[in-house]
């Protein structure tokens, strides 16, 4: 995997301001902590966002 390819997560849970994201390619690999500032605004529980080069988009 190079460093611009994109990788998806799966948003688990949406906790104040931070969302917890689980690679869907590593799905036994720990949840990650990410601030919502970063996601995107209409982020959901169960929703798929992809992050290239640091940016978070839906996908």
């Amino acid at each position: 995997m190079a460093l611009g390819d994109p990788v998806l997560y799966t948003v688990l849970k949406l906790d104040g301001d931070y969302a917890w994201l689980r690679r869907q390619d590593a799905p036994a690999a720990e949840p990650i902590m990410v601030a919502q500032a970063l996601l995107p605004a209409e982020i959901t529980e169960g929703c798929t966002v992809q992050k290239v080069f640091f940016d978070y988009s839906m996908a």
